[in-house]
């Protein structure tokens, strides 16, 4: 399994290229790839997306909210920040998604390299 975050996501939906996307392509063909909820979210509230941006993605499955979660993540985004990173809320909760289900982020935004170096995101 694979998990991707928003940017590369939405870099794949308007057709770009590279290792990454193929990398992506690749997990959505085979069915190895999941969304973290907080993707879902993210992509669906673009005023600029098209209507039908998601129906690609429909059958993928999401990533599972577990008992906890919610208390995991604001650790991990406060390990982050007390380190004097940058540590958006939306970026914690999708590297904690990842964390607790031990998938790795497929990721464009390079702020992801903190929650690896620091609290055991895999970054693929």
């Amino acid at each position: 399994m694979i998990a991707v975050d928003t940017s590369a996501l939405s870099a794949f939906l308007k057709g770009e290229t590279g290792k990454d996307m193929d990398r992506l392509l690749e997990a959505l063909l085979s069915g190895n790839l999941r969304l973290p909820p907080v993707v879902v979210t993210e992509i669906l509230s673009d005023p600029k997306a098209a209507p039908t941006v998601f129906q690609p993605l429909s059958n993928v499955e999401l990533l599972e909210i577990t008992d906890g979660y919610w208390q995991r993540a604001g650790h991990t985004r406060r390990t982050i920040l007390a380190k004097g990173l940058k540590a958006k809320i939306a970026d914690s909760l999708i590297a904690q998604s990842c964390i607790d289900h031990d998938v790795a982020l497929i990721a464009r935004d390079t702020d992801f390299r903190h929650f690896a170096k620091h609290c055991g995101l895999k970054l693929a």
